[in-house]
């Protein structure tokens, strides 16, 4: 299998986070939030749903040898679900624990997966009012959950969410409200206008007294890591490249492989845009930052200003290098997948971690900073295929 190029434009800038050197145990706290074991739970129930399929894992030997890096994997989420992203597997699987959770408060007893999946309970469930705020990925998976369950469902988007990706939604018969702010302001709305008409919030990002939604949200997202680790067969990476928005899935990440392979665990290299870096901004002040303004950056779903909090609770301690990279990389990176043989279709916010890989092995400073090397093997999450398919046709194809 091979690509095309692997020499890509673009520039990083580098935080080591000095707290990941002392390796610290994965410790009983963190593994009552996130583990192998409650990973395991989330994937007995999300392979029981209809058109369950493991997703691929292509080894990149083209950009590998291209790059001088040992191995690139790279988990493909383009096919999920028909939802062509990894946050079918979050959203849903929230959605999925609130329902059986009211049920169970209403009927003394919780229905199992198969009896929610039979649709006997939609008329108990059809006055039932979902809601969150999304940059459009983690907004289709709640909506989707809500159909395929029988509750209502209200998603707030900002201003910059295409109306491709408002109309992915809204196929889910999602109502749509779009607000004139940024994402983490449509995450206030969505809360404010929860609490005012008794809708129930399935968000991926947690604040103070808000945890365990979010907490199985980034649980559903392990799916695809016990899907990769059974595909790498043995092999356990030395780096894994992923990007972040709240923080969310690299917590995920993170926090599954460090309780899985404790101190056999990679290097683990957060990736963010340059002008939504909240996470880099969190490791370098030792405390949570919000990064204010538009948050403009191509990396559509990576554009948030503030960490969620049990995000944090796990990449403070667990993330080894917190690094942004520039946009000038994306569309190129896009465009090498395209033309890779086989070919994999990747979105704008799904080759943050891939880029930052290729670029960093290509410089020679910063290659010994990630401590990249011929014997290397990378792990990177293709998080999404083409979710907003115009913007796609226009950065890879140039129509």
């Amino acid at each position: 299998m091979t690509s095309s190029t692997a020499v890509l434009p673009g520039r990083l800038d580098f935080f080591h986070n000095p707290k990941a050197d002392t390796k610290l145990v994965y410790g009983p706290q963190r593994q009552a939030m996130l583990s192998v074991a409650k990973g395991k739970q989330a994937l007995k129930m999300i392979s029981t749903w209809p058109n369950y399929q493991v997703t691929d894992l292509h080894q990149l030997v083209g950009m590998a040898e291209q790059a001088n890096i040992g191995q690139i994997y790279y988990k493909d989420e383009s096919s999920r679900f028909g939802l062509k992203s990894f946050k079918a597997l979050g959203g849903a699987y929230a959605v999925t624990q609130f329902l059986q959770q009211h049920l169970g408060q209403l009927n003394g007893e919780q229905p199992t997966m198969a009896q929610l999946l039979s649709g006997q309970y939609k008329e108990q469930l059809k006055d039932v009012v979902v809601s969150c705020a999304t940059d459009g990925n983690h907004g289709r998976s709640v909506a989707w959950g809500a159909q395929m369950f029988g509750c209502q469902c209200i998603i707030y988007i900002h201003r910059d969410v295409s109306t491709g990706r408002q109309a992915a939604m809204e196929a889910y018969a999602a109502q749509v409200i779009r607000i004139k702010g940024n994402y983490d302001e449509s995450v206030r709305q969505a809360a404010i206008d929860a609490k005012q008409y008794g809708r129930s919030i399935i968000s991926d990002t947690s604040y103070e007294g808000y945890t365990e939604v979010p907490a199985n949200v980034a649980l559903g997202y392990t799916v695809m890591l016990s899907e990769a680790v059974e595909q790498l067969n043995g092999v356990i990476p030395t780096h894994v490249f992923i990007q972040a928005g709240v923080g969310g899935l690299a917590a995920a990440v993170c926090g599954y492989f460090w309780d899985l392979w404790a101190e056999q665990r990679p290097r683990f290299v957060v990736v963010e845009p340059e002008a939504a870096n909240c996470l880099q901004e969190s490791a370098k002040a030792g405390e949570l930052k919000v990064v204010e303004g538009d948050l403009d950056t191509l990396m559509a779903g990576l554009a948030c200003g503030e960490v969620s909090h049990i995000a944090w609770d796990i990449l403070d301690q667990g993330a080894d290098d917190f690094i942004t990279l520039s946009e000038d990389a994306v569309a190129p990176c896009m465009r090498a997948l395209e033309q890779n043989s086989p070919s994999i279709e990747a979105g704008e916010s799904a080759v943050a971690g891939l880029a930052a890989c290729i670029i960093g092995a290509q410089h020679p400073q910063w290659r010994a900073t990630l401590g990249l090397n011929e014997q290397s093997t990378v792990l990177v999450l293709g998080t999404e295929g083409a979710t907003d398919p115009e913007l796609y046709q226009q950065l890879v194809f140039g129509t």
